[in-house]
């Protein structure tokens, strides 16, 4: 690190002659001359009141506004918008919530460089806004640190922990005729108790997760609930040592290089994450320039134990892993598969970071030892009906589903797949072929939660297997394969499969294939009619011409 101190970008807009009015314009915003002298950093702050994630997070920015200050800084709040992925849930609104990524990395790039910040805290939280933050991050290069809201508490229903997965799947028992609407409607009340992310190692806790194992955070990041007051004291700290950052010309493109990477996947395998860190790192990695691909997430995962099981693939939650030690207890496990020397925004490396770190309860974090599966809870499939690629949460998946083979039920749209799914139109061993759903073809490759939840709900996860191009929230779980790439809307395999052609999945072999021959494929798709976009206007048009496939990422063409 170089120790010459920071060259400042806002001297652009504040120093010299010809600076005069855009110091006068600064004056209005009540600017003493020691404020404008300092370094201006950016406080990029994802607030808004729809978010049960976002609803605290005016308090979380003016704590770290007040650490930017105590640290000789001087903080100015921006925002950007941001989409609750449970409440656009199963309509058209899913549709944004993917594309929502892209105006958020787009929207800091416009504030950060057209107001000539020197530094950025992020002040994020939830499924797309975190990666779209970090993507920001990577493009902009400015020195950074991340602080997020934090995880929501567990419910309580009937003795048992419960959180939003739980109300989904509730939805299966009362179509299945297993619950009363009354029973749902008590359970809906107490599923979601307080703020923050939502309670499980879902998408938005698995990538708060992964930011502080990128380093571009501060221990306790990823796991200090929304309501405990560490999750204050952690934004003020975070802001105080962005100034350090800053001073250290660290930038974070140092810090979210390839190995970097590698130990954020490696940290998500261990924890079980969700399927959409492996399409959000793959964005991060094409922002920061940084060599990741895909095929890499099986060597992480083959060399990775499974060691917690959170909620949806087990009874514990995020309030639960952090008690036990958090996100430096699953790293200290697994030390010997990190790159520890990768530097981090605290100012030492990942192996100091993690020195003095310790597991505090062996049921929530296994022993290294002890895992719950000797591989990763993510595993990337490739075959006839995934040339490119497809996902799967594999530490959710019921053992029985880790090998299948069954007729194709195909579906055009997630609407017709739901339907059928919640009037019992299907046979035990069924693939559920659900396409249209992809980037392109969505529009927006919306999350599959709704299916796949129903699904469990009705207790038939280990019989029923679902593929689509679309994807799954975080909170999925079950033999639901996601990512097909190339998608349907592309020409991929996946737009040729008919009713009743034989899927084979077999996880442990990495293989998504069809018992359709190559040849008759290729004819099939030669026969289809050109494709229609379901949207045509707006920016979900814009996006459906812009997006690329979602084993790049889904990142916008260069």
């Amino acid at each position: 690190m170089a120790a010459a101190g920071p060259v400042l970008i806002s001297n652009k807009v504040k120093k010299g002659v010809e600076r005069a009015p855009h110091r006068s314009l600064l004056r209005a915003l009540g600017l003493t001359d020691k404020e404008m002298d300092q370094p201006f950093v950016g406080v990029v702050n994802c607030y808004n009141e729809i978010i049960p994630g976002h609803t605290h997070l005016r308090q979380i920015a003016e704590a770290a506004k007040g650490g930017v200050r105590s640290a000789g800084g001087t903080p100015f709040e921006v925002n950007v918008p941001g989409v609750d992925d449970g409440i656009a849930m199963g309509h058209i609104g899913m549709r944004y919530s993917l594309a929502s990524r892209e105006v958020i990395a787009d929207a800091v790039e416009c504030m950060a460089v057209a107001h000539a910040f020197d530094a950025l805290v992020f002040v994020t939280n939830c499924d797309k806004i975190v990666p779209g933050m970090l993507m920001a991050a990577m493009r902009v290069n400015l020195p950074c640190i991340f602080v997020a809201g934090g995880p929501m508490l567990a419910g309580h229903w009937q003795g048992q922990a419960v959180d939003l997965n739980t109300v989904f799947e509730a939805v299966g028992l009362v179509s299945k005729g297993d619950m009363s609407e009354e029973e749902l409607e008590r359970l809906e009340r107490v599923a979601c108790p307080t703020c923050g992310s939502c309670a499980g190692m879902f998408t938005a806790n698995t990538m708060n997760c992964a930011t502080e194992a990128l380093g571009l955070a501060l221990p306790g990041n990823g796991t200090i609930p929304a309501v405990d007051a560490a999750r204050l004291r952690l934004a003020k700290e975070a802001g105080a040592k962005v100034m350090e950052v800053l001073e250290d010309r660290l930038r974070p493109r140092q810090i979210v290089t390839s190995d970097g990477l590698w130990n954020a996947l490696a940290v998500d395998t261990a924890l079980g994450g969700s399927t959409n860190s492996i399409l959000h790192l793959l964005a991060i990695a094409h922002e920061a320039g940084a060599d990741f691909p895909l095929d890499m997430v099986n060597e992480i995962s083959a060399r990775t134990p499974q060691l917690c099981r959170l909620s949806p693939a087990g009874s514990y939650h995020v309030e639960d892993l952090h008690r036990a030690g958090g996100i430096a207890a699953v790293m200290k496990e697994i030390e010997s598969v990190l790159h520890t020397e990768v530097p981090t925004v605290t100012g030492g490396t990942v192996g100091e970071n993690i020195a003095d770190a310790e597991v505090r309860d062996h049921a929530v974090i296994r022993p290294l030892a002890e895992p719950h599966s000797p591989h990763g809870g993510l595993t990337v499939l490739f075959g006839s009906l995934a040339p490119e690629g497809a996902v799967v949460k594999s530490a959710a998946v019921a053992p029985a589903m880790m090998s299948h083979r069954g007729p194709a039920r195909c579906f055009d749209s997630e609407d017709e797949c739901v339907e059928a799914i919640m009037h019992q139109d299907f046979k035990e061993g069924d693939v559920l072929v659900l396409r249209y759903e992809g980037p392109r073809g969505g529009p927006g490759m919306p999350e599959m939660l709704s299916p796949t939840s129903i699904i469990s709900g009705m207790g038939v996860d280990d019989k029923v297997a679902l593929i689509t191009d679309g994807r799954f929230s975080g909170a999925t779980r079950g033999a639901a394969i996601g990512h097909v790439s190339p998608e349907a809307a592309a020409g991929g395999p996946i737009a040729a499969i008919q009713d009743g052609d034989e899927v084979i999945i077999d996880i442990a072999d990495q293989r998504l294939d069809t018992a359709v021959s190559q040849g008759e494929i290729e004819a099939r798709l030669a026969a289809l009619p050109p494709f229609q976009p379901k949207i045509d206007s707006g920016y979900l048009k814009r996006y459906a011409q812009s997006v690329t496939s979602a084993s790049k990422g889904a990142v916008f063409k260069d």
